[in-house]
């Protein structure tokens, strides 16, 4: 059964929307002007409870010049409260005007999203170009049991966001978009709609929804019956552990070893200076911390599912093929723990510049070996099951002495001095495979199907030790797919292999559309103008 927020027509956001978005703020504005104001408005309109008022303050307060003290002054309080009056209605019909205009559907082929009350901006993503589904449920927005969706594009800044539904819809919005992205049909007939979401009940709506926000604040946001059984778990001492046992805690300490040094030396400025950055590594080592509590990351029929946050919860699908290089990595400081750590390069519809890029591309924040591989498995379902313990073996735990890997010869160890007997690559079915470092060991694995292009780079010393090096191109992101050091003629085989490996794997893949075996792709559906409206918009509680 289908949503009914699905059936093409336009809808509203959720009632709560225009407090969710900027009625919250003004709230702490009037909160910070009243607590301000108190000893004033207390004197004004409880005059009794402060009988220890003098004359002199009074009189301070008319020569002081302030608007408020010349409101007391002349009396003119029923005035300043209409005026207040004013300001609030008005700004209260600006939110409502927005949310009024600030429309969405879902059709065959496209999420739309139209807004703006004097400068009107439209936005589509069409459906087989969704790189994933993301479901955001900020703190306040999880106590009054609302939820922001983003269905994440395939360019930059080209993400749509359904700001806000309630928790219930948007995880039925979800499903809705996956299905059809996936070339799945939805049911012909959409699902009946709550009597929660009528008009006559928006009440009582809101105040479900509240009860079940605060209800997930303790429990847990998704449904039991959906939210499927994670393949990993990090204890809580590991995570906490991860981030002391760091390279950021090492330059940390060096720091406070510096600063403590010069203050005993007579420099006692550099210890003011440290405090403000040492404040911040540690709401830095806090955030990181709180952000990878109840993570979980688990296989659905639509992709891979990812869910991080203690306060503000990420729930992530990643649908099938959209992973162009995933990256194994270990610091020398995580060796003695066995820890290794997995990012990947996706199309976040973000600029890199954005600070919420990196927990979209950081899958496993720390775990095991036996953690990675089942990550992987998820993130790379088209790699043979015999390439597995290969994979696993030589490729993320994988010493000097690993047959199966190309490495930099030794005429080549000046390049890679600590790691050349580690440092090399490898071809697989479906993936190649680049393991590099020592200090910090990193393996990339590069799908065929979604490698853009490898290019082969060779300097004058290079020449002369007939070596080159290899660089993948992907989609931006914090993976790096480059090896130095490779002999000179093992890299122009990798490159005719790879050119041709490359086409073939594009050509076989089907990941666009990768629910299309359950039923046929559905027919393309003409865009409607934007200025079509269909129905009435119908508020969603």
């Amino acid at each position: 059964m289908r949503s009914p927020l699905s059936d093409g027509e336009w809808h509203r956001l959720h009632p709560l929307t225009p407090l969710l978005r900027g009625g919250l703020f003004l709230l702490v504005i009037i909160g910070i002007i009243v607590s301000n104001l108190r000893d004033r408005l207390v004197y004004i309109f409880l005059p009794g409870l402060v009988p220890d008022v003098s004359a002199e303050e009074v009189a301070e307060w008319e020569s002081s010049g302030d608007p408020i003290d010349w409101i007391i002054v002349n009396e003119l309080y029923v005035l300043a409260i209409v005026a207040v009056l004013a300001v609030l209605l008005i700004l209260f019909g600006v939110f409502y005007m927005s949310w009024r205009f600030h429309q969405f559907r879902i059709t065959e082929d496209v999420v739309e999203v139209k807004s703006g009350i004097l400068f009107r901006t439209q936005r589509r993503a069409p459906l087989d170009r969704v790189q994933g589904v993301n479901l955001t449920r900020p703190m306040i927005a999880r106590l009054l049991g609302a939820a922001k969706l983003e269905v994440v594009g395939a360019g930059t800044d080209g993400n749509v966001k359904l700001e806000y539904l309630s928790t219930s819809n948007a995880e039925e919005v979800r499903a809705d978009i996956l299905r059809l992205a996936s070339g799945r049909r939805l049911a012909e007939k959409g699902a009946a709609r709550d009597a929660s979401a009528l008009p006559g009940s928006r009440t009582a709506a809101i105040a479900g929804t509240v009860s079940r926000g605060i209800t997930g604040m303790i429990a847990g946001d998704d449904l039991a019956t959906a939210e499927p059984e994670s393949v990993v778990a990090i204890p809580v001492g590991r995570l906490i552990a991860s981030q002391v046992i760091s390279p950021g805690t090492v330059g940390l300490l060096v720091g406070v070893t510096a600063v403590i040094v010069g203050a005993v030396n007579g420099i006692p400025w550099l210890l003011f200076g440290f405090i403000p950055a040492l404040i911040g590594f540690g709401a830095y080592w806090v955030r990181q911390i709180v952000k990878s509590l109840r993570y979980s990351i688990a296989p659905t029929p639509d992709g891979v599912r990812i869910t991080f946050g203690l306060l503000t919860t990420i729930t992530e699908i990643v649908p099938p093929g959209r992973v162009h290089a995933v990256e194994v990595s270990q610091s020398i400081l995580w060796r003695g723990f066995g820890w290794w750590t997995i990012r990947i390069n996706r199309l976040t519809g973000r600029s890199m510049a954005d600070s919420s890029t990196d927990q979209f591309t950081t899958v496993l924040p720390v775990g095991t070996a036996a953690d990675v591989e089942r990550v992987l498995r998820l993130l790379l379902t088209d790699v043979p099951e015999d390439e597995w313990p290969i994979l696993v073996r030589d490729g993320v735990l994988g010493g000097p002495q690993d047959g199966d890997f190309i490495v930099t010869p030794k005429r080549g160890w000046w390049v890679r001095p600590l790691s050349w007997r580690r440092n090399g690559f490898r071809l697989a079915d479906d993936v190649l495979l680049l393991r590099r470092g020592q200090i910090w060991r990193k393996l990339t694995i590069l799908p065929f199907a979604r490698l853009q292009s490898i290019a082969i780079q060779q300097g004058p010393l290079d020449r002369l030790a007939r070596i080159a090096s290899i660089n993948g191109q992907t989609v931006t992101g914090p993976v790096m797919a480059y090896l130095a050091g490779v002999d000179r003629d093992a890299a122009l085989g990798l490159f005719e292999d790879v050119a041709r490996r490359t086409v073939t794997a594009s050509s076989d893949d089907r990941s666009h559309r990768w629910g299309a075996e359950a039923d046929a792709v559905p027919a393309s559906v003409p865009w409607s103008d934007s200025g079509a409206g269909g129905d009435e918009p119908k508020a969603i509680g």
